[in-house]
């Protein structure tokens, strides 16, 4: 296939004429397009199917939520106020946030939040006009009155998309009450948790000294001492599991592991507890830490996903203004060997340790990732993240990855999101990427048809209930 090929195929694919593939790539894609969807990682609210409340108005289900979305229009210069973002966009009316959007839609060609968003306006939503400024008005008051409906809550969508399975991603001291009332309700959809401990192991993090008293309250040791902190988190641990758990989830700015004695790292938390560590030594205890955990999951069998390179917050008058996850997250560069090297010399042959690597930076796929998935047997290399989940970062991913790591090594798709509603187009278009993949592959003679079938089905779906260890 040529590049040119491939770019008219993309563009096809992107603008939402989602059946002019190529006949092979169509016919494997022909194969999967249907497979239910696992969502074993990503960041939705257990609280809407705890609930089952209607979702709120198509602004703030659609644009409010989504920082891909509102970051394109504020690098345009539309202040985040106006999309009634931050304390000054409280009262915008929510109309006029989606006029607003609307009237720039054209900015988002050539991305894949057009892609997912068309997807999610004619497949979901019924919406069949195009949008633009003029129809605003109407597709909004269309899309509300559906929402309005018992066909679109929460509950009512999940089984509609397909789900047999979605993760949410929690703090570590969470008693998980939303989980627990999905789990005692009549509903049959399943709910499962996350365990996400930044907060309690990351002492840069500005929630970290509250998330120590709140571990402390929980579980009612002293977690001023490290060995009863240790202990604090395995029982939190215990009850994310019993609560149907299979993962943990590290965000880790700058990776760079490491062990310490037992009385440097005592020094450690104490000085951690207290609030006084350096920036310096806040590095080695996190990269302590993050051993300490990789021992618990091969003890507990918990999956450990580590999510590396995410440069946070770079725009600091936002984060001051706002918060956290306002869009001005950007990657940076990854040193996974080294950054890895003191995990896995310590616990990387242990047969029940299993970690999923997600990487920002492109560049350590073929140099680093796709060689130690390749050679180390705990490892599983992750889906595209974040700016490189699309359908060239797809394309670039397997190009990349494949002949060190093979497809068994690979953690097959998450979605990752907080927009629910765009699930089913994020797993159509990794499906589409798989097809156009494949059928590249039968091209040049390095699969038969009965293989990429094969390949199209582990890559769709088993590879991620595999590599987080669902029962489904």
């Amino acid at each position: 296939m040529s590049v040119i090929q491939t770019i008219k195929i993309i563009e096809r694919v992107v603008l939402g004429k989602m059946t002019e593939l190529p006949s092979t790539a169509m016919a494997l894609y022909e194969t999967i397009k249907d497979l239910r969807i696992v969502s074993p990682h990503g960041h939705c609210d257990p609280t809407w199917w705890a609930d089952d409340n209607r979702f709120p108005d198509p602004a703030a289900l659609l644009i409010q939520p989504d920082h891909y979305v509102f970051r394109m229009l504020y690098s345009q210069g539309i202040q985040l106020s106006d999309l009634g973002i931050g304390p000054d966009g409280q009262s915008r009316d929510p109309r006029d946030v989606f006029r607003l959007f609307a009237k720039h839609w054209h900015l988002f060609l050539g991305t894949p939040s057009r892609y997912w968003l068309e997807h999610t306006f004619h497949n979901t939503l019924g919406v069949d006009e195009p949008l633009c400024l003029e129809n605003a008005d109407i597709i909004y008051n269309d899309i509300a009155q559906k929402l309005a409906g018992p066909d679109f809550r929460p509950r009512a969508l999940f089984d509609k998309f397909g789900i047999s399975l979605l993760a949410t991603t929690d703090p570590a001291t969470s008693q998980l009450n939303d989980h627990l009332k999905v789990a005692n309700s009549q509903w049959n959809g399943r709910i499962i948790p996350t365990f996400r401990p930044d907060d309690l192991l990351n002492p840069t993090r500005s929630a970290h000294s509250q998330a120590i008293s709140t571990l402390a309250e929980r579980t009612n040791l002293d977690v001023s001492s490290y060995q009863s902190f240790l202990d604090a988190i395995r029982i939190q641990r215990a009850v994310f599991r019993d609560a149907g758990a299979t993962a943990t989830d590290h965000d880790v700015p700058d990776l760079a592991t490491c062990w310490l004695d037992p009385a440097s790292i005592s020094a450690l938390h104490q000085q951690a507890f207290a609030g006084t560590i350096t920036p310096n030594d806040a590095k080695k205890y996190y990269g302590h830490m993050l051993i300490e955990m990789a021992q618990m999951s091969a003890e507990d069998g918990l999956v450990m996903q580590i999510h590396a390179g995410s440069r946070r917050n770079t725009n600091h008058e936002l984060f001051h203004a706002i918060g956290p996850d306002v869009g001005a997250d950007i990657p940076g560069s990854t040193d996974w060997v080294g950054g890895m090297d003191a995990l896995l010399n310590r616990v990387g042959n242990d047969p029940n340790l299993r970690i999923i690597l997600f990487t920002l930076d492109e560049s350590t796929y073929a140099r680093e990732l796709a060689p130690m998935a390749g050679h180390w047997p705990c490892l599983r290399i992750g889906p595209p993240w974040w700016f490189h989940d699309s359908l060239n970062g797809i394309r670039r991913y397997f190009d990349n990855v494949v002949e060190s790591a093979g497809y068994y090594n690979l953690a097959g798709f998450n979605d990752d999101t907080r927009a629910f509603l765009s699930i089913p187009a994020r797993h159509d278009l990794w499906r589409r990427g798989v097809a156009l993949h494949l059928s590249d592959q039968i091209d040049r003679g390095v699969l038969d048809r009965s293989a990429a079938e094969n390949l199209g089905q582990l890559l769709a779906h088993d590879l991620a209930v595999d590599s987080y260890r669902l029962k489904l």
